[in-house]
């Protein structure tokens, strides 16, 4: 029996009838008798069909009879397989042909009435089988797109940290799973990177994981600490039903103290790699999964020299049914280690595009170790490697500034001296009205002590600090106002700003773009 699809189909596609065609003579004679069942009544001919008789217009013509009242062309067919006997069965499903089955015998017969509702049956059960899986290679299709479309489409370029990032659909389920990942740029040339994990599998994870997703994007853009913004998202998902939980990871990396600060709700630690090849696994503490844990939630800090490197994953990449996650993150340990020995390890000296490549070469090595046989994973897998390198002292200055009046034009002092120093005297201008504007809203509406910071990176970086916990906010002046236009002038000449909160303080941030 051989089953084919066809497009071509019009001459038997409107009926579900078999046609059984059935040679009685010997091979090389001309002798054919055809029967077909319509409405399980047969009418024996003795001759050829005008529509297969030899040199007829039906059969010259290219395209099929739509007629309904012929067979398909089987010349072909009958010389091509030997065989004395064939039944061509229509697979019809959801009301449209998808193609036909054939089923050849080596000895000549004739069908049964019987015999014809058997094979009516059989091409039904046949097109039904193939129709569903048909269906279910698309839903899983259009799963993995989704579960793809949810991901970062590309990882930013960003000056201070180097990413790249493998996710894996399970292999064996059609439905979508709830690991995501995502790395974020803060204020200060900051970086927030993200790894987490829905429970469960199926189209109301993805979804929750989107909204998680979007829920840590908005947080991370008001530069919430690892702990307050752990706290948002336990009420998030404990709000989404008694039986919804989350693994997450959330890790902040500040390029200038080269300090790395996270917490985990639930989620496997980072394995950090020093720049001499040594691996450091951080303790096991961490708290319980978001929906059940209550905050508090505990952050942690580490220290990263440059060209270290952080390789985060969720627990379908070292999890499975023969493999428990202390055993695979031992055995990711030993991965990471085997593919750095083989190869020259990253560094920041290496170009943006090269460092790339190489974090992806790592990326794939350590996934086919530990996922040889993709195919047949049973939950979906992220491994996330982060290269981290720290901003130059030289593209850092602080200076102290006094409680006062004052402190305004020491400021723009201290900016036209350092702008100087860098060769940036065109930010000059812009630079000194954003420093007046936000050190005389901290003299007229927060308190000291006070101190600015400038850095230099892909952009110039204004930050005044201060000791007050109040948010300034843009409002709307008045023509007759004689205040109030500061943050609007802030805003205006700035690419973008913001308020980061501190624990003796806050700092209110600018970001001009460098010139060309």
């Amino acid at each position: 029996m051989s089953c084919r699809p066809s497009a071509r189909t019009g001459c038997w596609s409107r009926s579900s009838s078999a046609i059984a065609c059935t040679s009685s003579a010997p091979p090389g004679t001309r002798r054919t008798s055809w029967t077909r069942s319509r409405g399980f009544r047969s009418r024996p001919t003795r001759r050829r069909p005008r529509s297969c008789a030899r040199g007829s217009r039906r059969s010259r013509s290219r395209r099929p009879s739509s007629s309904g009242n012929s067979p398909p062309p089987l010349k072909s067919l009958v010389a091509a397989s030997g065989k004395r006997a064939w039944a061509v069965l229509p697979l019809i499903a959801s009301g449209r042909a998808i193609g036909c089955c054939v089923i050849s015998f080596t000895r000549e017969r004739s069908f049964s009435d019987e015999q014809r509702t058997l094979l009516t049956a059989l091409s039904g059960l046949v097109a039904q089988a193939l129709e569903r899986a048909r269906l279910y290679d698309a839903e899983h299709t259009r799963a993995q797109e989704l579960q793809r479309g949810l991901l970062p489409r590309a990882l930013p370029t960003l000056p201070s940290v180097a990413a790249g990032a493998r996710y894996l659909p399970a292999g064996q389920s059609d439905e979508v799973g709830g690991d995501w990942y995502d790395v974020i740029r803060l204020s200060s040339d900051r970086v927030a990177l993200v790894v987490g994990d829905v429970m469960g599998h199926g189209v109301t994870e993805a979804v929750t994981m989107a909204r998680l997703r979007t829920a840590v994007r908005t947080l991370a853009d008001l530069d919430m600490p690892p702990d307050e913004l752990f706290a948002h998202l336990g009420d998030l998902v404990r709000g989404l039903g008694d039986d919804s939980y989350a693994t997450c990871l959330y890790a902040e990396y500040d390029p200038v103290t080269r300090i790395c600060t996270y917490a985990s709700a639930g989620h496997p630690l980072p394995i950090v790699v020093h720049p001499d090849g040594t691996v450091v696994r951080p303790g096991p503490a961490v708290d319980p999964p978001l929906g059940a844990a209550e905050p508090p939630f505990t952050t942690h800090e580490l220290h990263l020299p440059d060209d270290s490197l952080l390789v985060f994953c969720t627990d379908g990449l070292v999890e499975s049914a023969t493999r428990d996650i202390d055993e695979g993150l031992d055995q990711l340990e030993r991965s990471v280690s085997r593919a750095l020995a083989r190869s020259a390890p990253p560094s920041a000296a290496c170009r943006d595009g090269e460092l790339g490549t190489t974090l992806d070469r790592l990326c794939d090595v350590v996934v086919s170790e530990l996922l040889p046989d993709r195919e047949h994973i049973d939950d979906d897998a992220v491994l996330l490697v982060v290269h981290t390198r720290g901003m130059p002292d030289g593209d850092v200055a602080s200076f102290g500034l006094p409680d006062d009046p004052r402190a305004a034009g020491e400021a723009r002092r201290h900016v036209r001296e350092q702008l100087a120093l860098w060769g940036l005297p065109d930010l000059g201008m812009t630079t000194e009205l954003v420093v007046s504007e936000l050190v005389g809203n901290v003299i007229r509406h927060a308190s000291g002590p006070l101190r600015m910071r400038l850095l230099r990176g892909t952009s110039l970086i204004c930050e005044v600090y201060d000791s007050s916990p109040t948010t300034p906010r843009i409002r709307r002046a008045a023509f007759t106002d004689e205040g109030g236009r500061g943050l609007q002038l802030v805003a205006a000449v700035s690419r973008r700003w913001g308020t980061r909160f501190l624990p003796e303080g806050k700092c209110i941030w600018s970001e001009e773009p460098l010139p060309a």
